[in-house]
């Protein structure tokens, strides 16, 4: 009984490190962020308000409010789920908490611009 307890207590443990492997938040600096995206064929999102992106973007990014629950929920369930995913937001803190969301909607590489736009020196 011993033997297929920790048989159990194994193969549980196993599974959930593969699946912790699998699904992944980085912070990138900038430089780190820049060179990432440089790939014309990235999925990078700028998550903040519709006012914020007017103002100033990251060439290429798509626009997808985190503000606006709903829309960035039906917004981000378009996206491919198991190719890697840029964000960013004005500081940092709005793209975290996007990132571990998306994160938990199935998104398996998450890339997340440390400090955000603010940080972004282009």
């Amino acid at each position: 009984m011993k033997k297929v307890f920790l048989l159990i207590l194994l193969t549980t443990t196993l599974l959930s490190a593969t699946a912790q492997e699998t699904k992944r938040i980085e912070l990138l600096n900038p430089l780190q962020f820049e060179q990432a995206i440089d790939d014309k064929n990235v999925q990078l999102i700028d998550i903040r308000t519709p006012l914020e992106y007017a103002e100033e973007h990251i060439e290429g990014s798509v626009n997808i409010d985190f503000l606006s629950q709903e829309s960035f929920k039906t917004a981000v369930q378009k996206l491919d789920k198991t190719k890697a995913l840029y964000i960013y937001c004005r500081s940092g803190a709005r793209s975290e908490k996007a990132a571990k969301q998306l994160q938990g909607l199935g998104f398996e590489l998450i890339y997340d611009l440390r400090g955000g736009f603010l940080n972004w020196n282009k």
